[in-house]
């Protein structure tokens, strides 16, 4: 060590620091000589033109005036990058796997080939609610999931959460998303937005139904079997969904939404179908248009007499009745509203517990 500092100071013997320029005198009239700065010394034998000097290691003014000491110095400023970016590599590494999120502009955002959302999935009563939480909460607390669009900078493409973003897009907000940024084919795709919906719970029957048949009738997948095992569901599941979006058309529009139809509606028209397909299609002309109940639908095109009974159920807000819900064998809804407990609830509060209960009557009909 004592042999490597002599060797420093005697390549560095001729350095010095130049003497900082003087600052600027004040104007005035006087016409003194203004004294100019010293000339650096150079390195013995150098040309006059040219200047060999150390630049100042720190900026402070306790910077180090040898040759020496500021080569320590700038060692002990390397020594501290190093250690920030070691710091900030294993910050780095704890975000390694996950999607990044941002804030995007809903209209920036197109609806996936494979959307499997109704119409009708954003004119009812539990899109209503939703809109009103996302309002409520100035945005989607719940990120739903985009990829970008191959050769269009700027413009996504959804994976799930339609409802999320359509609710964002009435609203004029932003809509906070998270961003698939590693390749994601159209059958992953297919996948992620099938798993999503199946753990959510809020995707109809024949909303699934339709999504499968679209699936199969473009060869995402070539057969149910291929299907059921990439979504990782079973075979069973597959079948069921499917003879909901498989029932005539004649047959669906004997609901007041496809929305309504349940597995076991679709089961027992289909079984009609298979015993006598022209009597049941017959009835369907009938009761077209009358906007009856689900159970009452399956009953009348079953050929059977409507035996549904008047549904009500309590308006319901953190236990405490605030009102009622009574629907008619017709599909007639009546909700009636306690003017006490009503008058002290927020307008959204008071539309969710609607939506709750107008989604109780759907299941039970």
């Amino acid at each position: 060590m004592a042999s490597t500092r002599k060797r420093l100071e005697a390549l560095t013997a001729g350095l010095s620091i130049p003497e900082p320029a003087p600052a600027a005198a004040p104007a005035s009239n006087s016409t003194a000589p203004v004294p100019t700065a010293p000339v650096p010394t150079t390195l013995p034998g150098a040309a006059a033109a040219v200047e060999t000097r150390f630049p100042p290691a720190q900026t402070s003014q306790f910077a180090p005036r040898t040759g020496p000491g500021q080569m320590l110095a700038f060692r002990g400023q390397m020594q501290a990058v190093e250690g920030e970016l070691t710091a900030l590599r294993e910050r780095l590494h704890q975000h390694d796997g996950s999607t990044p999120t941002r804030k995007l502009d809903p209209a920036t955002i197109r609806a996936s080939r494979w959307a499997n959302r109704h119409p009708a999935s954003f004119e009812n009563a539990e899109f209503a609610g939703l809109k009103a939480d996302v309002e409520q909460a100035g945005g989607n607390v719940q990120p739903i999931l985009v990829r970008p669009v191959a050769d269009e900078p700027g413009q996504y493409e959804l994976v799930f959460g339609h409802r999320r973003h359509r609710a964002c897009l009435e609203l004029g907000i932003p809509v906070l998303a998270a961003i698939w940024l590693d390749e994601l084919g159209d059958a992953e795709l297919f996948a992620a937005m099938d798993r999503e919906n199946r753990e959510r719970a809020d995707l109809s029957p024949y909303e699934q139904g339709v999504m499968y048949q679209r699936a199969l009738e473009e060869q995402l997948f070539p057969t149910q079997r291929q299907l059921a095992e990439k979504l990782g569901v079973s075979h069973t599941w597959i079948r069921k969904a499917l003879t909901v979006a498989q029932l005539p058309s004649a047959v669906l529009e004997c609901f007041r939404s496809p929305l309504e139809v349940q597995h076991r509606h679709a089961e027992q028209l289909n079984a009609a179908l298979d015993k006598d397909r022209r009597s049941v299609l017959k009835r369907a002309e009938k009761v077209r248009g009358q906007k009856l109940a689900p159970a009452a639908v399956v009953a009348r095109l079953l050929g059977l007499e409507a035996a549904a009974k008047p549904e009500k159920l309590a308006l319901l807000n953190e236990g405490k009745t605030v009102g009622s819900c009574l629907r008619a064998p017709d599909g007639a809804v009546t909700l009636t509203l306690l003017p006490g407990p009503v008058s002290d609830l927020p307008t959204d509060v008071l539309l969710k517990c609607v939506a709750e209960a107008l989604q109780k009557v759907k299941l039970l009909g």
